[in-house]
């Protein structure tokens, strides 16, 4: 996969906003990274701010919704993983600055 489709890949998902915090998925560092198969299968690793987290079904569908807008994207894989776990220094300077978090 070339640079110019991972960057239209995370800029899609910078559209994806985590309901409970605001923030796009990509900002709060819950995207761990892309690929993109010959076949155009979208793979996507990211994590979620909690195992409990109640909106992981939602912010999912999104990533899916909004990779598929992508003309050479014919399917999406999005795998949940645990390790590493996410925490707040993952997060990108605007999204602990949105949140107030140092």
């Amino acid at each position: 996969m070339d640079k110019a489709m991972e960057e239209s890949m995370y800029g899609a998902l910078e559209n994806v906003i985590d309901p409970e915090l605001g923030i796009d998925i990509v900002n709060l560092g819950l995207v761990y990274g892309v690929n993109l198969d010959d076949e155009g299968t979208a793979g996507v690793e990211m994590t979620l701010t909690s195992m409990g987290c109640p909106m992981g079904p939602q912010i999912i569908g999104q990533v899916e919704h909004v990779l598929m807008e992508l003309p050479e994207i014919k399917d999406v894989k999005v795998a949940i993983v645990w390790n590493p776990p996410w925490d707040k220094d993952k997060m990108s300077r605007y999204a602990k600055i949105a949140l107030g978090v140092s």
